[in-house]
Formats: C-alpha cells, structure tokens, sequence
C-alpha cells in the first residue's frame, strides 16, 4: 500500500511497515498521551494545537523513538503493509 493508506491505518490504531526496511520487527505506529519529565522533575503534558497528543512512534531493534519523521523515500513507496 502507499503512504496515505498508511497513514489512515495508523490513525485507526494498526502497527505499519515498509518492505524495505532493514532490521527485522520494525514498525511505526501512533503514540497517544505523551508527557515527558523536564530536567527539574516537572511532568509536561505534550499538547499541541492542531495535533492534540499524539506522534508517531517508530519501534525498531534499539528500542522506541517518539516523533519518528518519514523520509522522501517512504512518502513515495508503496510497500508498506499492515503488521500483525
């Protein structure tokens, strides 16, 4: 599938994929409820205007990286698929 459909099965809550990713088990999918702890301690709440409190979160060998940003590369393919 491409990117837009992507995209829509990310927002209805499904793990997605490219085929040519490298590292096996890798996968993007929406975050919700996101707060982060400041050097001081305080709790942040992440709440954007137009985007509310979510990102998208990328879940790969290393662990998870929150704000996972697609490349030129992944907005053009159309080899992504629905993890299960």
């Amino acid at each position: 599938m491409n990117f837009e459909k992507a995209l829509e099965a990310l927002k209805q809550g499904k793990k997605v994929s490219r085929n040519g990713w490298n590292g096996k088990k890798q996968y993007i999918q929406l975050a919700k409820n996101i707060s982060y702890a400041t050097a001081d301690g305080d709790i942040v709440n992440a709440e954007h205007k137009t985007i509310g409190n979510k990102a998208i979160a990328f879940v790969g060998t290393s662990g998870v990286q929150i704000g996972w940003l697609a490349s030129q590369a992944d907005m053009l393919s159309d080899d992504w698929n629905i993890v299960n």
